[in-house]
């Protein structure tokens, strides 16, 4: 005889299967007793029915298929029984859910037993109910369950509050039915009955505004007494929990006052004395304590503005962040990302046990209070803030590192007072742990290093100290590979010296040993490898007496079998050797590189460009101006907004197709400065003209047709001096461009080119505001359009704490200055001026629009006014 079978007991099988040591034996147990289960099932064996389902419910527990035993859940609770019905709803439970077709069968049943006279059938039906009823079910016996909520037991009563959840969850539009019998629940004294009761009224909340009205009316003031009467209630053993008082009753009361504050004024009002009561008198020495404690303080800062309120609750999370428990820990600093943004000055004041936090062992908390410190930074506290950060990532774990250094460098980045600063901080971040730095941050080092041009031999003697300490940190070596190929003369000179800095001795022979070394290392890819060639070749003519040295250096790697360092070091040999006269000039040191155009396209993926007058960028003071672009850009119809090389004249982009240096050289004339337009280095490309200008006169009046009746031949050799070509890139107006298509005369200049200004345009104005735009051209941009935003303060108040902010469509570009004030003097006694710089990369297609939020304090008091602005002129 098989020794299972239909009659086995639950005890036996799971004896049979715990003594099995292999899977395999497990399976062939449970293969044999789901057999002789389906046998049973078959003779319709009504004796072992409830035994056989039981059996199924632990293998359906062991992860094994049962669907086959879901008809006999539907028998049992068929039965008139109360054991049957007990074991067949808890199968119903465990073998179906909601998506079951087969429990629509069960709906009539449910039905009846809901209007049984044994309650504990009753609550057999409420519970399955109550964990997997289907939107269809809901409807059907919603009305017996709102029967069932003013039922005689209290424990009918807390099940059917229960099932009203599940079925108001499942189909919202039944929520006004429950309003009434959910609001007499909270009148209850038994404790299980007005949790759940609780718990009801707030997912109608949730779900239904006029049930939250309704409560907000209605129950505020009891809710309050409610509470005041569990925190001040004497010691009661049957809900006492470490000397507390029923601390979930606590929980959900305050989680049902926070969704009727939240809001509402009045109601906040109501509830202010007791949330203030429970943060004072609530132990926080013991879990329940803290529960009540957190839920509380989530409470304070969801409902309507109370100051003294809010700094209690942060000084109590403020505690939290002491406490031994990572995970008490944890919530603390997750609330208090939440409470910047409400009060960010009282969470400055726990900035020392923030900073704690950082150095945590749990690495949850060392990052989301890293994440909380950089929303701390700000202008003021930058600096010590920074040092704190830097000063940590020296002993961080290596996998703490990436994340750390990302925090810094943007931090450093964002609100960096001035560029030797930055620079620093850059630095020493590079030193440390430059080898998880992304490559957009080093970029934009050498972008701000290039703009910096009385910081560049300071920079230079930094880096080289630097690299002699930490030489394995690969974006420290590029950079410094960089710099020293640009700047390597100011190094040996000591040029631009400091007096925060010590005089350095070195020769050219060690500024060529740094190269070499960097290009040698076994660490080193290809784009250090490729950046060290070039800063070779630069070296190779400031330092004429290393030149055979560094040939031989570039010559080791003609055999490479990357074929880009091959390329490099036969083409770098060959300018070593064939082409003296021109080294000079190819080698010439870049120009300075814009760092407008770098951040517009670091965030050029943005969706649309908002900027606010209190956000900081990379524009730091000591910086250079982006001179107005030449027309030769236009005439080769490449747009401004597609990124371009840095450049400073006409000619530059020739330039970079060439990769030299093809900036032209001022020439003296009288009292007259005349320099070459772009358009020179095509011409000379065209080899058109090759004599020096002899005449004084500009540029405009001998192309002039005119003023000058000669061929167009003679008028070009004229105009072309044959001056050499020099390194400098001088800023200058281009002068007009010839027209390659109908001949030579100049071609008619665009109003935009002449730094068109327009009248002056109200851009917005309320009973107590006025905003106009005073807007203008750059010459020679005519996608740039220059706003000059005037406020004015149209009431007898003075406006504090003044914030203007813009948003613009994909296809424009905002940068927003800083606001000249953010106090705004009343009745027009004064303004607030802020320039705009907007970027129109459709011009001439779509004109401007944009969006504006203005908020400011009156009286303490917050006013927010937005305007949308469409009526700009439509050649902008």
């Amino acid at each position: 005889m098989n020794s299972f079978f239909s009659g086995t007991r639950l005890r036996d099988m799971i004896r049979a299967i715990r003594a099995c040591k292999t899977a395999a034996e497990e399976r062939a147990v449970v293969r044999k007793e789901c057999a002789a289960i389906r046998t049973s099932i078959n003779e319709n064996d009504h004796d072992y029915r409830h035994r056989n389902l039981a059996k199924l419910m632990f293998i359906h527990m062991l992860g094994y298929p049962t669907h086959f035993g879901q008809m006999e859940c539907l028998k049992l609770i068929a039965s008139a029984g109360f054991p049957e019905k007990r074991i067949g709803y808890l199968g119903l439970m465990l073998l179906l859910d909601e998506r079951q077709e087969v429990l629509m069968l069960v709906t009539n049943s449910l039905k009846q037993d809901l209007n049984h006279s044994n309650q504990y059938i009753v609550g057999l039906a409420l519970c399955a109910l109550g964990n997997i009823c289907s939107a269809e079910m809901a409807r059907d016996l919603a009305p017996e369950v709102e029967r069932l909520l003013q039922f005689r037991d209290p424990n009918i009563r807390k099940k059917a509050a229960l099932c009203s959840i599940r079925i108001i969850r499942k189909v919202p539009d039944l929520a006004e039915n429950f309003i009434n019998p959910a609001a007499a629940l909270l009148k209850e004294k038994h404790h299980g009955v007005l949790i759940t009761g609780i718990q009801l009224c707030t997912d109608l909340c949730k779900v239904s505004p006029e049930a939250l009205e309704f409560l907000r009316k209605k129950h505020t003031e009891g809710l309050v007494r409610t509470l005041k009467d569990v925190v001040n209630s004497p010691y009661t053993p049957e809900y006492d929990i470490a000397g507390i008082a029923d601390p979930f009753l606590h929980v959900r009361l305050l989680k049902l006052l926070r969704a009727l504050g939240q809001g509402d004024a009045d109601s906040s009002d109501a509830m202010n004395d007791i949330l203030a009561q429970v943060a004072t008198k609530t132990e926080s020495n013991k879990n329940a304590g803290n529960a009540i404690l957190y839920e509380c303080v989530e409470t304070i800062m969801s409902i309507e503005d109370n100051g003294g309120l809010r700094v209690l609750a942060i000084n109590i999370l403020g505690r939290f962040l002491s406490n031994r428990d990572n995970n008490i820990r944890y919530v603390a600093l997750n609330m208090l990302m939440k409470a910047i943004t409400v009060d960010a000055q009282a969470v400055q004041r726990h900035r020392a046990t923030i900073l704690e936090c950082v150095k945590d062992s749990d690495a949850s908390i060392r990052k989301r209070a890293l994440e909380l410190v950089y929303l701390l930074v700000n202008e003021t506290n930058v600096k010590p803030l920074t040092k704190e950060l830097i000063d940590y990532l020296e002993v961080s774990d290596q996998d703490f590192k990436g994340d750390l250094t990302a925090k810094i460098c943007s931090i450093v980045e964002k609100f960096s007072p001035e560029k030797i600063w930055y620079i620093d901080q850059m630095l020493k971040v590079l030193a440390e742990a430059g080898n998880f730095v992304k490559d957009e941050v080093w970029h934009a080092l050498i972008v701000v290093i290039s703009n910096a041009s009385d910081l560049h031999g300071y920079t230079v003697r930094a880096l080289y100290k630097a690299f002699k300490t930490s030489s394995e940190q690969e974006s420290l070596v590029r950079v410094a590979v960089w710099c020293i190929g640009e700047y390597g003369d100011m190094l040996m000179n000591n040029v631009g010296m400091l007096g925060i800095e010590d005089s350095v001795t070195v020769t050219d022979s060690d500024i060529v040993d740094v190269v070499e070394i960097a290009i040698k290392h076994h660490a080193s890819d290809l784009t250090t490898k490729a950046m060290a060639l070039i800063a070779l070749l630069k070296l190779s003519s400031r330092f004429p007496s290393c030149s055979e040295r560094i040939k031989d250096i570039i010559v080791h790697h003609k055999g490479s079998l990357v074929l880009e360092l091959q390329q490099r070091s036969l083409e770098f040999n060959s300018i070593i050797d064939k082409h003296q006269n021109i080294r000079s000039t190819l080698v010439e040191r870049m120009p300075i590189l814009d760092e407008a155009t770098f951040t517009t396209r670091r965030a050029g993926s943005l969706p649309a460009a908002v900027s606010t007058s209190g956000g900081a960028s990379l524009n730091l003071p000591n910086g250079a101006v982006k001179p107005s672009t030449s027309l030769l850009v236009d005439l080769l119809d490449l747009s401004d907004d597609v990124p371009a090389a840095p450049s400073s004249s006409g000619g530059d982009f020739l330039q970079d197709l060439l990769g030299v240096d093809l900036s032209p050289a001022p020439t003296q004339s009288g009292t007259n400065q005349v320099q070459k337009a772009g358009t020179d280095v095509l011409l000379d490309l065209l080899s058109i003209g090759a004599h020096p200008v002899q005449s004084s006169s500009s540029t405009t009046d001998i192309l002039s047709p005119i003023q000058n009746e000669k061929s167009p031949i003679a008028t070009l050799d004229a105009l072309l001096p044959s001056s050499s070509l020099s390194a400098q890139a001088t800023s200058a107006k281009a002068a007009p461009m010839m027209d390659l298509l109908d001949g030579f005369s100049p071609s008619p200049s665009k109003p935009e080119d002449n730094g068109s200004v327009y009248p002056p345009l109200v851009a917005f104005e309320s009973s107590s505001l006025r905003i106009t735009f005073n807007l203008s051209k750059q010459p020679g941009n005519p996608q740039i359009t220059i706003v000059l935003a005037t406020f004015t303060n149209l009431t007898p108040n003075v406006f504090t704490d003044f914030i203007f902010q813009a948003a613009v469509p994909k296809f424009l570009q905002l940068h927003l200055d800083p606001a000249s004030s953010n106090i705004l003097p009343a009745s027009g006694n004064g303004s607030i001026t802020q320039n705009l710089r907007v970027t129109n990369n459709q011009h001439g297609k779509k004109s401007i629009v944009m969006r504006t939020r203005i908020s400011y304090k009156i009286n303490n008091k917050d006013t927010l006014e937005e305007a949308q602005i469409n009526n700009f002129p439509r050649d902008l």
